[in-house]
């Protein structure tokens, strides 16, 4: 195989786990110019290895899922190489640059009857019971979908304006996987939460399965799962 040097780690990775995920990543990089510094930080993967383990404890079915503000969709590549019972993840992102990355980082899931593809959408502009939106096919053509989801997952809520008005927006019923922090020194974190009860407060449930708190290294990460 050829690499190139400075991405030439994925490759690597690739060859010693024989995971085809490396080789999507390496992809990325070398066609998308993928920055994939912040999205594969120690942060990012020990918050979402949690988000994994948690589900996995749990032996939800998340049917069909909607990734809200899904970025490149490294929580649905960790999901699909795990015990998660999954029937397909759909991700949306409001970052038309966003997309192609996902489904790069996804290709496999992407090639299996698109049971992973990402599309670019503001997620307040979401229809929770059922939506139908545009995306794109391989060649760059449009393509019209529709499907509704099961679960709704959030892991970056402190990213979302008028985040009630999102969150109320989720029908009664839907399995909600949610994160937040308190890393209030970034400027894009607009909706931080101090603590795990406040997070509460945000996003009632009438069923909760699952809530904690993980300390990392610059800030802690708040997650509850359960029935909106």
């Amino acid at each position: 195989m050829q690499f190139q040097d400075d991405k030439d780690i994925f490759g690597r990775m690739l060859v010693l786990t024989d995971n085809p995920l490396f080789n999507n990543l390496r992809n990325a990089v070398d066609n998308f110019d993928a920055d994939l510094t912040d999205a594969l930080s120690w942060g990012q993967l020990k918050s979402k290895r949690w988000l994994v383990d948690e589900l996995e404890k749990s032996n939800l079915d998340l049917g069909t899922v909607f990734l809200c503000a899904g970025w490149y969709a490294t929580l649905a590549a960790m999901i699909f190489d795990s015990n998660v019972n999954v029937f397909k993840i759909r991700s949306f992102d409001i970052d038309d640059a966003c997309a192609s990355i996902a489904e790069t980082v996804n290709r496999h899931h992407t090639k299996d009857n698109w049971r992973f593809k990402a599309s670019t959408a503001n997620i307040h502009d979401i229809n929770y019971r059922g939506f139908t939106y545009k995306s794109k096919r391989y060649d760059g053509s449009e393509v019209e979908l529709s499907d509704a989801p099961d679960t709704i997952i959030n892991t970056s809520c402190e990213h979302i304006e008028n985040f009630s008005n999102w969150y109320n927006n989720i029908p009664t019923g839907k399995i909600v996987i949610l994160q937040n922090n308190n890393y209030t020194e970034i400027d894009d974190h607009i909706n931080c939460v101090n603590n795990l009860e406040e997070f509460a407060n945000q996003t009632s449930m009438s069923q909760v399965l699952y809530e904690g708190s993980l300390k990392l290294s610059k800030y802690t990460r708040f997650m509850r799962i359960g029935i909106k």
